[in-house]
């Protein structure tokens, strides 16, 4: 299992924010966040947004810290990305 955190820099309502990503599936994205406590509510297209406050408890739980674009460059690779405006695969 090889999940993915960046830095908490992401502003939004009021606080900073992270991504959290997988190379592999999104169910395994989806089980690692649910592990975590993040409510599926947190789930936009292709990852979680973390609030600054979990992202320790993220990391403690086995995420790997690596760049913005590091982030974007292996979701990718991994067919993952889904930007705004492109559906999702069927």
């Amino acid at each position: 299992m090889t999940l993915y955190i960046d830095p908490p820099t992401w502003p939004g309502h009021g606080r900073l924010w992270s991504h959290l990503v997988s190379d592999v599936s999104f169910e395994e994205l989806h089980t690692f966040a649910a592990a975590i406590g993040c409510p599926p509510r947190a789930f936009e297209r292709d990852h979680y947004d973390v609030p600054e406050a979990h992202y320790a408890d993220a990391v403690r739980a086995g995420a790997r810290e690596i760049g913005s674009k590091e982030l974007v460059r292996r979701l990718t690779a991994a067919g993952l990305r889904r930007p705004k405006g492109r559906a999702a695969p069927g």
